[in-house]
């Protein structure tokens, strides 16, 4: 009894109650992330004017006299999300099996339950240890050359730097794991429940799956359009588009005016 009653005083930890609101909160401002890089990503369908004009204003270009930007914005851009994304990885790790044996008996459950937030956890984990590996490499190129989002440069990234397959798969990754994992959030934490949980739930699943297939097509279409230009750009690849905006004016009446070199006679 006296063993009993000292058990019975210890104060559970609240540690894992807080790892798990730092998984959660790390996950929503990804998940809220990845829908804004795609669009602005996806915005090469419309042309390279479009995609020029959307990595100058994420280089700040609109606060540069010279129009060019300040590479610095995006490095400082990516060493936060690169924290947030380690930071969620290795609180997800707590979850995820540890062996393969485990490994084993999680898959043999999911497929013999059949139960259908099972199998959506078991597909966030899967794509969460490829995009570890996959995110980091993307990560990895965005702080090696930060002033490189340029519709000719992300083009031979995917076509020249042979980088096409890899983003594919990022992509697919990303896409899944990101929007699985703000629907587990909205149930997880009761948002957007309503009266009835059961209509909440299956509205929440057919938004999902539409989110789901928009940005998959986006980000298809997006590397595409970027093979596209990549293999009409490869004998020129390095060199950096230059839109109509840092195109410079010619008086009028010079046009046709020859260069005379000054003689030093």
């Amino acid at each position: 009894m006296e063993s009993y009653t000292i058990e019975s005083n210890k104060k559970k930890s609240r540690l894992p109650a807080r790892l798990d609101f730092a998984q959660s909160a790390t996950g929503l401002i990804l998940g809220l992330f990845i829908w804004m890089h795609l669009l602005f990503d996806g915005s090469i369908i419309f042309g390279k004017t479009a995609f020029g004009f959307v990595s100058g204003m994420l280089e700040l270009s609109f606060l540069s006299d010279t129009g060019h930007g300040f590479p610095i914005a995006v490095f400082f851009a990516v060493t936060v999300i690169s924290i947030l994304f380690i930071s969620h990885a290795l609180l997800g790790m707590r979850k995820f099996p540890n062996s393969y044996k485990q490994h084993r008996i999680m898959a043999d459950q999911v497929i013999m339950t059949g139960h259908t937030e099972t199998k959506l956890w078991y597909i966030q984990a899967i794509t969460g240890f490829i995009m570890f590996f996959a995110g980091s490499v993307h990560l990895y190129t965005m702080f090696a050359n930060p002033g490189s989002i340029d519709p000719y440069l992300s083009a031979d990234r995917v076509v020249s730097g042979n980088m096409w397959f890899l983003y594919l798969v990022l992509l697919v990754c990303v896409v899944l794991h990101g929007n699985i994992g703000l629907y587990r959030l909205c149930m997880k934490w009761g948002w957007f429940s309503g009266k009835d949980a059961r209509t909440s739930r299956l509205k929440l699943q057919m938004l999902r799956n539409r989110i789901i297939i928009f940005y998959l097509a986006v980000g298809v279409l997006g590397i595409l359009a970027f093979s596209i230009i990549g293999i009409g750009h490869r004998d020129k690849a390095g060199e950096r588009y230059i839109g109509q905006a840092t195109s410079v004016e010619i008086p009028q009446g010079l046009e046709k005016t020859p260069y005379i070199a000054e003689s030093n006679e």
